[in-house]
Order: C-alpha cells, then sequence, then structure tokens
C-alpha cells in the first residue's frame, strides 16, 4: 500500500477517533452535569422534607408551651408559624413541580391534609384557651388525637424522605455509571488515538519513511560521486519509496551503461589511435622488413585476443611468403600457393573455421580456429594477404572488429603497394635496364657515402672493359652487342653476389667494389672473373660469335689511396692492361707512370 493512502487512511481514522473522543468526552460531561442536578435534586427535597417536619413540631411546641405557661411570646411564636404554614405550603408547591413519582405526590397530598388538620387541632386549642378552658386546651393538645396527627404527619414526611432519597440515590447512581462509562470510552478513544499517532511514527515514518530514505541517501551520495558499484537492495513495496528505489535503480543502471559506453569508446579511441600511429608509421617504413615489424609490434596492441601474420605475394603472384607474424598464430606457415585461399580467390575478405557455414581455405583447414583473410589490395592489384585468427581462450572479435581489420588492411596493402612501387623506382633510378648492375649515378652515391664513413676501411675496385666491344656491334648487330654485354653483366652478377656490388659504368665498361678486400684478393677476383667471362662461346640468331675477353685494371683503398682517386686509379690500371695488349689484369699500385689516353680507344 502506498505510503500517501496510509497517511490519508491514519490521518481519517485519527479525526474519526479524536471525534468520538470527543463525543464521549460531551456525554460524559453531561452525565456529571446529570450526577450533579440528582445530588442538588437529593439536597433540595431532603431540605424541603426537613422543613415540613420541622414546621410541624415547632408550631405544635409553641401551642403547647402556650395553654401550658399562657405566656404571650408563646403565642406570638405560635402565631408567627402562620409563616411558617406558607413556607411548607411553598414547599410543597416545589416538591410537587419536581418529576416527582405518583407515590410521592401521594404522600406528600397526606402530609398536606395532616399538616391542615393538625393545625386546625392547635388553632381550635389555643382558642380554647384564650376563652378560659385550660384544661380542655391541653387536652386537646396532649390529646391522642393531636398525637396521632403530629405522628402520621412525620411518618409521612419520613416516608417522603426515604422514597426520595431512594429514587434520588438510583438518579445518582444511573448519573454517575454513566459518567464513568463515556469517560472510560473517552479515554479508549485517546489511547487509541495515541497508539494510532506512534505506529504511525514507527512503522510509517520511521521504518517505511526513514530507514529507507537514510539507506538511500547513502546509495544517493555514492552514486552522485558516480561509484556505480554500490549495490541498490531489491525494494518491491509499490509506494513512493518502491518508486524511488526504482528510480536510483535506473539511475545507476544508466550509470553503469553510461560507464560501459564510456569504456567502449575510449577503447574504440584507442583502437583508432594505435591504428592511427601505425598508419604513420607505416608510411615512414623504407623496406618491407620494416613495414612487416611495424605491422607486428601495433597488431597485438590494437587487438590483443588475434594473432596474425603478413603475407606478400611474389611477383608472378603465385605464391605468398610471410613476411612479418605476432602472437603465434597456428596456421603460421612461412609460404603456400596463392590459390590455397579464398580470400585472394574472391578478391574479399574470407572467414574459416568459423562453423559450417562456409569453406575454409587450404591453408586453414582442419586447425579448428576462426580464421579470417584479408586481401590487401593497392589500385585493384592484388599484392598480399593478412591473415588473423582468434586465440584459444579469448572472447571473439574478427566479427566485431571486421571494420577496423578492414581499415588495416587497406592500409597496410597502400603501404606495401608504395613500398614495392617505390623499390621499382629505385631499381630504376639505380639499376642499368640492359644488364640489371647497378649504374654510374648509383656508383658514385656508393663511393661517396664509403669515403664518408668508411674511408679507412680496406676496398677493392675493378675497372673491367669489354675488348674489341664495336666488332660486335659491327659484325653482328647492335642486338649482338647487348647480348654480349648481358652475358658480362650475367657473369658479374653471378661471382660478386653476396661479396661485392657491379655496375656498369658506361657503354662497354663495367666497374666491381669489393668491400674489405686487399689488392691480392682483387687480381685474384679479376682473374676469376676473366676466366668466366672468356670462358663461354656465345652465338646469336645461328651464328657463332665467338668467346669475349676483357681487361681489368684494380686498385684498393686506403692502402693506395683514398676512395676519392679509387675509381681514378683503376681506370688507370685499366688502360695499361688494353694498351699492353688486352685481356689480362693489371694493378694500379704496378705503374710506374700514367697510361696515355690514346690507349684506352
Amino acid at each position: 500500500m502506498r505510503i500517501r493512502t496510509i497517511t490519508n487512511w491514519a490521518y481519517g481514522i485519527t479525526v474519526i477517533l479524536t471525534a468520538l473522543s470527543a463525543a464521549a468526552f460531551i456525554m460524559s460531561s453531561r452525565s456529571a452535569e446529570d450526577e450533579r442536578r440528582a445530588v442538588e435534586e437529593h439536597l433540595a427535597l431532603d431540605t424541603l422534607t426537613e422543613q415540613l417536619e420541622t414546621g410541624a413540631e415547632v408550631s405544635s411546641d409553641e401551642a403547647r408551651l402556650y395553654v401550658m405557661r399562657g405566656e404571650q411570646r408563646h403565642l406570638d411564636a405560635f402565631k408567627a408559624e402562620t409563616e411558617s404554614e406558607r413556607q411548607r405550603e411553598t414547599a410543597a408547591k416545589q416538591i410537587a413541580a419536581r418529576d416527582i413519582s405518583v407515590v410521592e405526590r401521594n404522600i406528600l397530598a397526606d402530609i398536606d391534609r395532616q399538616a391542615e388538620a393538625l393545625d386546625a387541632v392547635e388553632a381550635a386549642a389555643v382558642d380554647t384557651f384564650q376563652k378560659g378552658d385550660r384544661q380542655a386546651a391541653q387536652q386537646a393538645l396532649f390529646g391522642p388525637e393531636h398525637e396521632r396527627l403530629q405522628t402520621a404527619l412525620l411518618e409521612s414526611a419520613g416516608h417522603l424522605r426515604d422514597i426520595t432519597a431512594t429514587r434520588t440515590g438510583a438518579a445518582l447512581d444511573d448519573a454517575r455509571r454513566r459518567s464513568d462509562q463515556w469517560s472510560f470510552v473517552a479515554k479508549v478513544m485517546l489511547a487509541m488515538t495515541g497508539l494510532l499517532f506512534l505506529a504511525v511514527l514507527y512503522f510509517i515514518l520511521r521504518r517505511r519513511v526513514a530507514v529507507p530514505l537514510v539507506r538511500m541517501t547513502g546509495i544517493v551520495t555514492r552514486l552522485a560521486r558516480q561509484d556505480y558499484a554500490v549495490e541498490v537492495p531489491d525494494d518491491r513495496r509499490r509506494d513512493e519509496i518502491g518508486e524511488m528505489n526504482e528510480a536510483i535503480q535506473i539511475f545507476r543502471e544508466n550509470g553503469l551503461e553510461r560507464e560501459r559506453l564510456d569504456a567502449e569508446r575510449r577503447a574504440d579511441q584507442h583502437t583508432k589511435d594505435l591504428i592511427l600511429q601505425m598508419m604513420h608509421r607505416l608510411q615512414a617504413c623504407e623496406n618491407q622488413q620494416e613495414l612487416a615489424g611495424v605491422v607486428a609490434r601495433f597488431a597485438p596492441q590494437i587487438f590483443p585476443g588475434i594473432a596474425g601474420s603478413l603475407y606478400i605475394l611474389n611477383e608472378d603472384k603465385s605464391a605468398l611468403a610471410q613476411a612479418g607474424t605476432w602472437l603465434e598464430p597456428v596456421n603460421a606457415q612461412t609460404a603456400f600457393p596463392a590459390n590455397a585461399c579464398w580470400g585472394l580467390r574472391r578478391g574479399r575478405p574470407h572467414m574459416s573455421g568459423a562453423g559450417d557455414s562456409d569453406v575454409s581455405c587450404q591453408h586453414v583447414e582442419g586447425s579448428g580456429v576462426a580464421a579470417s583473410c584479408l586481401p590487401l589490395t593497392a589500385q585493384g592489384d592484388m599484392i598480399g594477404l593478412l591473415y588473423l585468427e582468434e586465440r584459444h581462450g579469448q572472447t571473439p572479435v574478427l566479427d566485431n572488429a571486421r571494420l577496423y581489420l578492414e581499415l588495416i588492411a587497406e592500409n597496410v596493402g597502400l603501404a606495401v603497394a608504395n613500398l614495392q612501387f617505390r623499390e621499382k623506382l629505385t631499381e630504376l633510378a639505380i639499376r642499368d635496364p640492359l644488364t640489371a648492375l647497378f649504374n654510374r649515378r648509383f656508383l658514385d652515391d656508393t663511393l661517396h657515402r664509403r669515403g664518408r664513413d668508411n674511408g679507412q676501411e680496406p676496398l677493392a675496385c675493378l675497372m673491367i672493359d669489354i675488348d674489341h666491344f664495336k666488332r660486335f656491334n659491327d659484325q653482328f648487330g647492335h642486338d649482338a652487342g647487348d647480348m654480349v654485354m648481358q652475358h658480362v653483366g650475367q657473369v658479374l652478377r653471378s661471382t660478386v653476389a653476396g661479396i661485392g656490388s657491379a655496375f656498369r659504368f658506361g657503354g662497354e665498361e663495367f666497374t666491381v667494389l669489393l668491400p674489405d678486400c686487399s689488392e691480392k684478393d682483387g687480381f685474384e677476383f679479376a682473374e676469376k672473373v676473366r676466366a668466366q667471362i672468356g670462358g663461354a662461346a656465345l652465338s646469336h640468331s645461328g651464328q657463332i660469335i665467338g668467346a669475349v675477353s676483357v681487361s681489368i685494371g684494380v686498385a684498393t683503398s686506403p692502402a693506395g689511396g683514398t676512395v676519392d682517386t679509387l675509381v681514378s686509379r683503376a681506370d688507370a690500371a685499366l688502360l695499361d692492361a688494353k694498351a699492353t695488349g688486352r685481356n689480362k689484369t693489371v694493378l694500379a699500385s704496378s705503374l710506374s707512370r700514367p697510361p696515355q689516353e690514346t690507349l684506352r680507344a
């Protein structure tokens, strides 16, 4: 029941009990008034009856004294009883005027007759005495008739007193009883009103209002401090306090939901910040190894529950090679065919292992883990794959994080494509397109960096020139000359792989740099190169071209001079080799004079 209803009922009952108490008090007061009137009537009747008795006795005594003594004062006193007679008559009328019973009225009439008869006897005796007959007067006043009338009068007056006393006593007792009853009822009503007031104070104000309000005050204070961990007790009362408790519960649930949304927003913002940081670093990577390292570092921070690997397609788009991995995915294959992935086949993200709703990729088939393959594309060109799988024991997140994962895949794909495009541009800028060797510009940059950073470390330089190259062009055509240069470039790439770098210096001249190589080792390497080049018989378009020979000049640094003069010293040795017969190797340290420029032709 609602507190307002209980309060209204309590108020109404209190008003009713108060009204009843007031009515009981009024009735008790009326009963007390009746009691007072009964007492007054009893006293009045008793007084009037006593006046009747006293008046009769006084009149008789004065008459008797007069006839016995003959004194005038007794006669005057007797005559004065005329007034007493009028008082008796007045008293009798007053008694008759009251609400008396029939018996009392009859007794009162008898008293009146008896008093008149007694007065007549006494008046006659006084007249007889005044006439001189004392004896007759005395006999009349002391005779049996007078005695009978006086006795009858006194008996009637006593009987009237007894009857009136009994009646007024009963009325008094009845008025007192009713007064006590109404007083008791009034006291009971007042006690009930007090008990109701105490009950309202205790059960309503204290138990149903004060105690819950004190409890809810602490809860509201904690909620105001955004302490939503506070427990709100389940109060199922259907009253104002219950509604307030329900409102506080709703406020707490809203606060918890707001905290959850804030936490999700902060987590989402943190994820966005990490993705943004990763994007910035992806754009600053200089090679695919750095890019794979950035992805492997940031991916676990963005999605701790997702393991994965980064795969790059080879040039012919037939296979994928692992470039980086994180959080130890179950299917961390180092390489697999491109057609083993449905994501690459379809060119769209593909889920595997997430139930039987879709086919699984061959490279994850049977692993029992939920995985997602996100193709890496740029300008519509497929360049790789971002493979992701949910870790065991972690909350599934692949489907929920799909948009962010696709965003990451898109940016990783663009970054890989930029790196590959940059590498291609770099290759075009530093390599000779005919021989696939480094060009003259890259040679100059390499020597400049070497002289600046490592000028005191050993470095050998080989300057190589194809002997009589003009005859290949003149005799077999320029295509044959290009084939000869490609052959020389192929030999140089294969021999210097892992130990140095090969460059096309210009025309039919080539340069080889060998770090940490002495002059003797450089000479031996030059002889090896010269032997491999000249050991093959070439043909072009069915025509035998024959063997190709080269002349080589070798110089070293810092033993033979600075890096800045390394190429010129090796070139001087090459000129000397050509001047002294070609198809030979000459050390720059063996030259005693600079070669003549005319011999270079």
